[in-house]
């Protein structure tokens, strides 16, 4: 078994989302540098302190560049962070217009942007999948609403509820997740730009307006300050990834409950095969989302962790941040990709048309 579940090639057709993956690899990344810092010679031409010839070399140069990604993993280790070695090599790559690259900016400015760029790619991924989710469900109010089953309280029997009624249970909290989500987009699609201590001081005074050019060249927002270390923004959205795989967690447990062999609320199509018994049909995708939503719990309080930057930039909390984040969009990502998969193989649930039950016995 590998480190992560989410990569381990026995495991990752179970955990993985290759597009959430792929939204965070390491080439992906390094573009996303190329982008942040072709953003930065333009921002930097459009006030005057570089010459408009030197920035199209500069972004000509860029377009094109690959690093050296040997050499950037041992200047990672030597520095802690990739972008010095990165900043190296693109200085070497630009020649005579060296002295006009990375001009002024700080390693946690080109990383954090760069992350602002990948979830943008991230979150245009999660609304998609919430739409799907959300269609299938309202298909299956269709073709299964009128239909009568138990309602359960504290797992025993209560009163009889229609199909209708769990799906709306269903529905909500992810049609509120989703809302949430086109409140949240603006607190984290967002530029970041301070210089070395954050305070946009330099650059003759254009701080802001090259944090503004920055911001509209790459589709992103402008904050009016740095948030080196204010990631209450990030804080915030871990607790939306958190929300979203509970709520799609209470939708798993739902269904592992309701295909139990004696209650039969539910049928499913596809696999659960056992290797020793072979009457059983395991609710797989149910228990996986299940174990995703309580992952992603798991890893919230680890995230608030990384919250506390001490003074003007943490070494300690920023590297917390990127061994968590990731991870926690991955298993969100698997849990939106499992419970479409899980609402697809739904056969039947409730009662045949026309049963009543009457309440608990």
């Amino acid at each position: 078994m590998s480190i992560s579940v989410f990569q381990d090639p026995l495991l990752k057709g179970l955990f993985g989302d290759p597009e959430v993956a792929a939204a965070f690899d390491a080439e992906a990344t390094l573009a996303r540098y190329n982008l942040v810092e072709m953003a930065l010679a333009r921002g930097a031409e459009s006030v005057g302190l570089v010459p408009k010839g030197a920035a199209d070399a500069i972004c000509a140069m860029l377009e094109r560049f690959r690093p050296d990604m040997a050499d950037l993993a041992a200047g990672t280790v030597k520095d802690g962070i990739p972008l010095p070695r990165y900043v190296a090599q693109i200085k070497a790559a630009a020649g005579e217009n060296a002295r006009y690259v990375h001009l002024g900016s700080t390693s946690q400015d080109i990383m954090d942007t760069a992350l602002a760029l990948t979830l943008v790619e991230v979150n245009n991924l999660f609304d998609a999948r919430l739409i799907d989710i959300l269609s299938k469900l309202q298909a299956l109010a269709r073709a299964h609403g009128s239909r009568s089953m138990m309602g359960r309280t504290r797992m025993q029997a209560a009163l009889s509820i229609t199909v209708a009624d769990r799906l709306r249970e269903w529905s909500l909290p992810l049609e509120r997740q989703r809302e949430r989500l086109v409140r949240l987009r603006p607190r984290l699609e967002i530029v970041q730009f301070g210089g070395p201590v954050g305070t946009r001081r330099g650059w003759n005074g254009h701080g802001d307006a090259i944090a503004t050019h920055m911001a509209g060249t790459l589709g992103l927002a402008d904050p009016g300050a740095a948030w080196h270390t204010a990631r209450d923004g990030l804080g915030a959205y871990v607790g939306w990834l958190t929300q979203i795989s509970a709520a799609l967690g209470k939708i798993g447990e739902d269904v592992f409950l309701m295909a139990q062999q004696g209650i039969g609320e539910i049928r499913l199509a596809g696999g659960g095969a056992s290797s020793a018994m072979a009457h059983k049909k395991n609710p797989i995708d149910g228990e996986l989302l299940v174990t995703l939503a309580r992952f992603n719990a798991a890893q919230l309080g680890g995230f608030a962790q990384s919250l506390m930057h001490e003074q003007e930039r943490s070494g300690v909390s920023w590297a917390l941040e990127w061994m968590i984040l990731p991870q926690m969009c991955a298993a969100t990502g698997a849990s939106l990709l499992t419970g479409s998969r899980l609402l697809s193989a739904i056969e039947q649930m409730g009662a045949p048309e026309g049963t009543v039950l009457d309440g608990a016995t």
